[in-house]
Parts: C-alpha cells; structure tokens; sequence
C-alpha cells in the first residue's frame, strides 16, 4: 500500500503526540570516509542542535520507503543500501509545537547518498560532516550490531 499523504491539523497532532508515541525513521549516513552527516535542526524537538535526518512515517508507509522519502525531502539526495541497524527510542519536553512532552521510536537505517549537492528544506539551517553522531542519539540507540 503507497503511503497517504496524511497532514494532520496542528491542534489534533499536538493532543495525538502528547498521549502515544510517534513512529519516525532516523538515517545514519554516512560518507566515503566514514563520517556522519548531521543537519542542524530549525524546529523543536532539539531546535539548534545538528541531529540526523528523520522524521514521521506516513499512515500507510513502510518504514523503508519513509527513509528513502525523508531523504529526498530533507537533503535532496537519494538514499543508496540503507539496512535496518537498531531501534531509537526518546522523551522530548517541547514537540514542534509547542511545550508538551512527546515520545518518539524510531526504526533506524544506515545508508549513504551518492554524490550531489545536499539541498536541505526548510526544517535544516545548516549541515556538517561529523566524525561522531550526537551524544543524546547513541545514548538512546538500541542497536542491532556493530554501527559505527
């Protein structure tokens, strides 16, 4: 089934992400020389801070095609040999929104993107090429196998 395009009215999603967890995709990608590619997020959760590229899986959306997706619209670059390498699980005190807690699980990938220019939306300010992922990631990544 092709996943709907299922925008949900402010109101209704700050009530649904306060009271059940959200189901995300979260991409670990990397380059030739094996460093991360991390985004600086313009929107809350963890506003300012450089995170990997994620977000929502779509009703109807199987996990793998919302990581191909977050990665054309977040960075404009496919996502090349993406496989399943653990679980991420997290507790945010402020949503996009606005100050109320949300829980987030994502099912998380490791890929990489072929050569191109990065094309960030407009959730990105910035991006960077890291030699770690983010200290609050790895805390909370309940990984598979050997990742990094």
């Amino acid at each position: 089934m092709a996943a709907l395009n299922t925008l949900i009215e402010p109101r209704l999603y700050r009530k649904i992400s306060s009271r059940i967890p959200i189901l995300c995709v979260d991409l670990i990608i990397t380059d030739e020389f094996g460093k991360y590619l991390l985004v600086k997020r313009k929107n809350h959760p963890l506003r300012g801070q450089y995170w990997v590229v994620g977000g929502r899986v779509l009703l109807g959306e199987k996990p793998e095609a919302a990581a191909h997706r977050k990665a054309v619209e977040e960075i404009g670059l496919e996502l090349v040999s993406p496989r399943m390498v653990g679980i991420m699980s997290d507790v945010f005190n402020r949503n996009r929104f606005e100050r109320c807690e949300c829980h987030t699980v994502s099912i998380v990938y490791k890929g990489f993107v072929e050569n191109g220019s990065i094309k960030l939306d407009s959730q990105s300010s910035e991006y960077q090429w890291a030699d770690n992922l983010p200290k609050r990631f790895m805390e909370r990544l309940e990984a598979f196998d050997t990742i990094c």
